[in-house]
């Protein structure tokens, strides 16, 4: 390995594997691109609560040394996860191996996680907000830094730092926000944009959505019973379990509520997911290998914080959360908890897990703030930016309706509306659904 290209602000060290040539590139950026912005009441100023920058990372994939092909920066989904390592070699049916005949790929671990400052709890304190101090209330305000914008003006950074015009982009589910906000923000930036199942609603109230997101969830869960139809009852009888013990017991202390226990309907967003239940649920209760896969099931852990904490933010363009999706949720799904839940956060996953409870009251603020707009409606109209979007008819996730009336407002972007896929096409069948989009942009 090699260091590099230091007086450009970046630390360069590249490295080579089963025929891919990596270049791992760290450099810093402004924690607060925007100036403070609309602080939490009762939040100590921007400058005071946070560091001036912070470190982010990523990882440009090439099948050529000095490849002169040009670059696609990956957005990963999410929030609050972190960007794929390659496996090599890499399999021929996947996304990576289509987007390397063409570019080099750009891998981003978003702000907050994997190497980019990565923010979790360690012995019951928040950790990777160095210089923020222990107050909720400033914890909150630091983590309003972590939302699409700020992950768009991180990537700009390293696009400057690298000395690159133009680049390309591929947005999985909340990849495809971020690569909204970068059209809407910086399209003079950008070459091509794809996204997977993450063309968002705009200017719409996130409760609105996910009152759509609940209904389609409890297609998904009739659907699988009729699938396994003993399963409803199985999980009836894990509900009672829960509601006697005051929670199922899980591996490190952690506990699953009824409301916990709803969001294993997530596995159904994904093609292979009923499967993956069913198997989970035919384990026996009272089991350890019950517990470990029970706690390895739910979506809202300590290993991705964020995830739960900012996850509604990221619906927020303008306005208030305020736990939106238990707000939508409708009262037949609130009456019976075999009806499942898809991505639909609420307290209690920031209250029941040890590892997340040092963020509950931070979240409780999240929550409560006031966001601003993420995104720009004429700014999108006047993009001069060519792409494709796969839109997921029985999408679990992101609702296909809002997702082609966002698609309507980028002249240049094409829409492949199928339902051969669910919201993981792009991880079950990446090379095909990649290639269908790359086609559609430059027919």
């Amino acid at each position: 390995m090699t260091d590099a290209n230091r007086a450009t602000g970046l630390n360069q060290r590249t490295w080579s594997r089963g025929g891919l040539h990596l270049r791992d590139v760290t450099f810093d950026a402004p924690f607060d691109h925007f100036d403070g912005g609309a602080a939490l009441p009762g939040a100590a100023s921007a400058s005071s609560a946070a560091p001036a920058s912070i470190e982010v990372f990523a990882r440009i994939i090439a099948t050529e040394t000095d490849s002169t092909k040009p670059h696609l920066v990956f957005l990963q989904g999410g929030p609050g996860v972190e960007a794929p390592r390659p496996i090599t070699p890499v399999g021929r049916s996947t996304w990576l191996a289509r987007a390397l005949e063409d570019f080099q790929v750009v891998m981003l671990d978003q702000r907050g996680t994997g190497r980019s400052s990565p923010i979790g709890s360690v012995s019951g304190r928040i950790t990777g907000l160095d210089g923020v101090g222990d107050d909720p209330t400033d914890i909150a305000e630091a983590l309003s830094r972590y939302r699409a914008d700020a992950i768009v003006e991180d990537a700009e950074v390293l696009r400057q730092g690298l000395g690159i015009d133009t680049w390309s982009l591929l947005g999985q589910s909340f990849g495809g926000f971020t690569a909204l906000r970068y059209v809407s923000a910086h399209s003079e930036s950008l070459n091509e944009v794809y996204f997977t199942g993450g063309l968002p609603a705009i200017g719409t109230d996130p409760a609105t959505v996910y009152a759509t997101t609940w209904e389609g969830m409890k297609d998904k869960s009739e659907q699988y019973y009729r699938a396994f139809p003993g399963d409803r009852d199985k999980l009836a009888r894990l509900v009672d379990l829960a509601e006697t013990g005051g929670g199922i017991a899980l591996p490190g202390g952690a506990r699953a509520t009824t409301e916990r226990i709803r969001l294993l309907g997530h596995f159904l967003g994904a093609s292979d997911g009923p499967e993956k239940l069913h198997y989970l649920l035919d384990l026996d209760p009272a089991s350890a290998a019950f517990r470990h896969d029970l706690a390895a099931a739910l979506p809202f852990s300590g290993r991705n914080p964020l995830y739960a904490v900012v996850h509604e933010s990221c619906w927020a363009d303008g306005g208030v959360t305020n736990w939106a999706a238990r707000r939508a949720m409708p009262a037949d799904v609130s009456a019976d908890p075999t009806l499942l839940a898809g991505e639909h956060a609420g307290p209690e996953s920031l209250t029941e897990d040890p590892e997340l409870a040092p963020f509950a009251e931070v979240g409780q603020l999240v929550a409560a703030r006031d966001w601003p707009r993420l995104y720009d409606a004429d700014a999108l109209r006047a993009a001069d930016v060519r792409g494709a979007a796969a839109v997921y008819f029985e999408d679990a996730y992101v609702p296909p309706e809002y997702s082609l009336a966002t698609a309507d407002l980028l002249e240049g972007v094409k829409s492949w509306v199928t339902n051969e896929y669910e919201h993981n096409g792009l991880r079950a069948d990446g090379y095909r659904v990649l290639d269908r989009l790359i086609g559609l942009a430059r027919e």
